[in-house]
């Protein structure tokens, strides 16, 4: 009875509000799977990503005219997989563009999930207002038979114009869920639920009424933050270093004569260096490479230890190895100091 008087509620209150009161929600879409387009409505995989452009989705939620005043705009479209760091470039620029406007209240982006993650955690480090930004996607493609794209979206939506999502950060909506751009990761390969945020939990969940909150990012983010892309055409040149039994330096020897700025060494349990890697980390350094250590286990936090500072290492707070890299291209625009980078570590 209590869902039933909820949805009535919702419905009504929609139905009720003219254009004037309704919130002014800016869409960018990029491609992904949410876009994406099979041969038949039970295909789930081999789909074509970004297939589909802005307008399809939005006539495949004709609900959406009910809670905001939609717009869109076609930014990319491709699949996640082939996201850069000039696309990322690009799409905060615009994202920031936008948001500057102030007939615009709140700004949706579909995006493929399978760097919706990094995407998400760069635009939380670049965005410089306060007015929500959300993140969705799809883990099935437009055309299947129980596509979870338009849901996603018309949550999105409602989320992008919810006063309960201000000043919250960059969040990311799938499956009625409402996470930080911070904490969350794609924990399946195929599962409708695949995004969460291990340990620290969502943020919280959108219901049939509106959008409910139980917890916020206590990290500096957007509106806070010091890292500015206006002037940027590109990142400094990041990799990651995956450790397992038996590893060696070679990776890090590649990367470096590759012409690597900064490593992330995702090293087992606590981050831990073998004594195999450490003289290749040791002499990337000794060329100025930036070298943080982080945890391939994808919880907890990577503990700095007193060889860190010898050595000239940062460690990546709770970060998993592919947002640490984020962060740590932004902290190299800003300096090489390894003690500074640890810092930009302990309070992002």
């Amino acid at each position: 009875m209590r869902t039933l008087f909820r949805t009535a509620l919702a419905l009504t209150l929609a139905a009720g509000l003219s254009a004037a009161d309704k919130p002014r929600i800016s869409i960018l879409a990029t491609g992904g799977t949410i876009a994406g387009s099979a041969a038949s409505a039970t295909t789930t995989v081999g789909y074509k990503a970004g297939a589909l452009g802005i307008e399809s989705l939005l006539q495949a939620v004709p609900a959406l005219k009910d809670v905001a005043q939609v717009s869109g705009e076609q930014i990319f479209k491709i699949s996640s997989s082939d996201m850069t760091t000039a696309h990322w470039l690009k799409l905060a620029k615009r994202v920031n563009e936008v948001l500057a406007k102030p007939e615009v209240d709140g700004v949706v982006i579909t995006h493929g999930t399978d760097t919706l993650e990094e995407t998400a955690y760069f635009l939380d480090l670049v965005v410089h207002s306060d007015k929500p930004v959300v993140l969705v996607g799809s883990m099935r493609p437009a055309t299947a038979l129980s596509a979870d794209g338009p849901m996603n979206l018309f949550d999105g939506v409602r989320l992008a114009g919810s006063p309960e999502a201000k000043g919250k950060g960059v969040l990311v909506l799938l499956n009625d869920t409402i996470h930080s751009a911070r904490e969350v990761t794609k924990t399946n390969t195929m599962l409708p639920d695949t995004f969460k945020a291990p340990e620290l939990g969502a943020l919280g969940y959108m219901t049939q009424d509106r959008a409910h909150f139980y917890r916020a990012s206590t990290r500096r983010h957007t509106k806070a933050s010091e890292f500015d892309v206006d002037q940027l055409q590109t990142l400094p040149k990041v990799d990651i270093v995956y450790s397992y039994a038996s590893a060696d330096g070679v990776a890090v020897d590649a990367f470096t004569a590759a012409g690597s700025q900064g490593l992330i060494y995702a090293g087992t349990g606590d981050g831990s260096v073998p004594e195999a890697v450490k003289p290749s980390l040791l002499s990337a350094r000794k060329k100025g490479v930036a070298v943080v250590r982080s945890s391939r286990t994808g919880n907890g936090h990577t503990n700095e230890l007193e060889d860190d500072v010898k050595d000239g290492f940062a460690t990546s707070d709770s970060l998993n190895p592919q947002k640490a890299r984020v962060l740590l291209m932004l902290a190299l625009t800003k300096t090489r100091d390894p003690r500074e980078i640890q810092k930009f570590f302990e309070v992002y």
